[in-house]
């Protein structure tokens, strides 16, 4: 029998809503996965990628993640894992540094054996370069096998990864899939054979509402799963709470209503995420977010989901102000890659932090078409370039890509191949879009130690 934590998207290094706290949050959640697994004694930790937000941790997150990784090889714990696309780099990984430190093992195409289990490892592969896969993996003599990889597999949301073709190409046969890259924890069997997300272990987006955890995993004996070969058992993590407010106005309702919403709840050291529906007068919401501040939310975010007419010379909605850029857009003349890239970076269907991969593979389909590249002239700029109405981001990204995780942060592969994840979706809420600025001097790159 072996039992191992699966987990992953630590996103170590995050430094969400420009917070401090919260970046030292992402780091507290990865130790105390660390902490269950020395007091439980499990066989191995098993880590799914995105161990790190970004390819350059600042050096507190480097050093809290190495000295976190020493207390497991203290109780001899052995520390699995494969590279996810917002830590990997064009050259040595992070990974590979911990491994020369005698801290962890990169998986690979190499049976690694712990107890009667063979891990195996798949990193991130930009959905460009997966054809060239040949899941080409050596044979082990053990009794059970699992490969632990990286990317958005199906049956799950967001999913461009064909989890069958992995699984029948592959030349071990595999018991299970550890994966790692989509925030939303689940499981499923795809050809017999158990496919599982731990989820993320901190809530990277305002769209992961339910708590935050791993997997536990038993291969062979009685986890106990009635005989099971393999027997996959979630665990909960505590972390900061998020309080999500939803609060309806009426007609007459309006400031005053809103805040005596917010003060209803004990915000105390939580995010607090407020949400403005229904209809009513109109609500600042910093004044809304300093009241909830008052109540002692860490962080504070509004968000007024209603259509306000208002009697401005443009009719905007509070709600919707994609509508006033998308008909700027539109009378712009873009080509037909230009008018893509723009859906994709607006549309509410593509998470943020898979924009880059999102618009590389469009880029890559269009490129030996000069005339997508062309200013649109006429009814081409306010069409698809032959009359008919350009795709949506939402419906382009059906085609190509899905998030759980959250705002676009700098992290991802290498810059050519970059896509980065955050798999469960992001509605938006957090605010955080772009790279949180990190004084030169804390940020180290692995030409520093490779």
């Amino acid at each position: 029998m072996t039992r191992v934590i699966h987990t992953g998207d630590t996103h170590i290094g995050y430094q969400q809503y420009h917070s401090p706290v919260r970046r030292r949050d992402f780091l507290a959640a990865f130790e105390s996965v660390i902490d269950d697994a020395v007091d439980d004694d499990v066989d191995a930790v098993v880590h799914a990628g995105d161990l790190f937000h970004d390819r350059r941790p600042d050096l507190p997150d480097l050093l809290g993640t190495i000295s976190a990784l020493r207390r497991l090889d203290d109780a001899d714990i052995p520390f699995l894992a494969v590279v996810g696309n917002h830590e990997s780099t064009r050259g040595g990984q992070w990974l590979d540094l911990f491994e020369r430190l005698g801290l962890a093992t990169r998986l690979g195409e190499e049976p690694v054996v712990v107890g009667d289990t063979a891990f195996y490892g798949l990193d991130h592969v930009p959905a460009s370069r997966r054809d060239e896969l040949e899941y080409a993996y050596e044979p082990h003599d053990v009794d059970y096998a699992a490969l632990v990889a990286h990317g958005l597999f199906e049956p799950f949301a967001h999913a461009d990864w064909d989890t069958e073709t992995v699984l029948t190409e592959s030349t071990v046969a595999f018991d299970a899939l550890l994966l790692g890259d989509n925030h939303k924890p689940d499981r499923a069997t795809v050809a017999g054979t158990w496919v599982t997300y731990p989820g993320s272990t901190e809530r990277a987006s305002a769209s992961e509402r339910e708590g935050r955890g791993y997997n536990l995993v038993t291969f062979g004996g009685d986890g106990s799963g009635d005989g099971d070969a393999v027997d996959i058992r979630r665990r909960a993590l505590e972390t900061r709470e998020f309080v999500f407010i939803t609060v309806e106005l009426h007609d007459g309702e309006g400031e005053s209503r809103a805040r005596e919403a917010v003060r209803a709840h004990d915000l105390t050291d939580a995010v607090a995420l407020v949400e403005i529906v229904g209809e009513g007068d109109p609500v600042t919401p910093a004044a809304i977010e300093e009241v909830a501040e008052s109540e002692g939310a860490l962080i504070a975010r509004v968000t007024d989901r209603r259509e306000i007419d208002t009697e401005a010379e443009f009719d905007v909605s509070f709600a919707d102000p994609e509508a006033a850029v998308r008909e700027r857009v539109e009378s712009m003349g873009l080509s037909e890659a230009a008018r893509g890239i723009d859906e994709t970076v607006r549309s509410e269907g593509v998470v943020d932090t898979n924009v880059r991969e999102t618009v590389k593979d469009q880029i890559s389909e269009l490129i030996d078409d000069p005339g997508a590249f062309t200013p649109a002239t006429g009814e081409d700029a306010t069409s698809g370039g032959d009359g008919q109405e350009e795709p949506s981001g939402e419906e382009r990204t059906e085609a190509t890509e899905r998030d759980g995780a959250d705002g676009d942060e700098s992290g991802g592969s290498s810059d050519e191949d970059e896509r980065d994840d955050g798999a469960e979706g992001n509605d938006g809420d957090d605010g955080d879009h772009g790279t949180e600025s990190i004084p030169s001097e804390q940020q180290v790159s692995m030409e520093d130690y490779l």
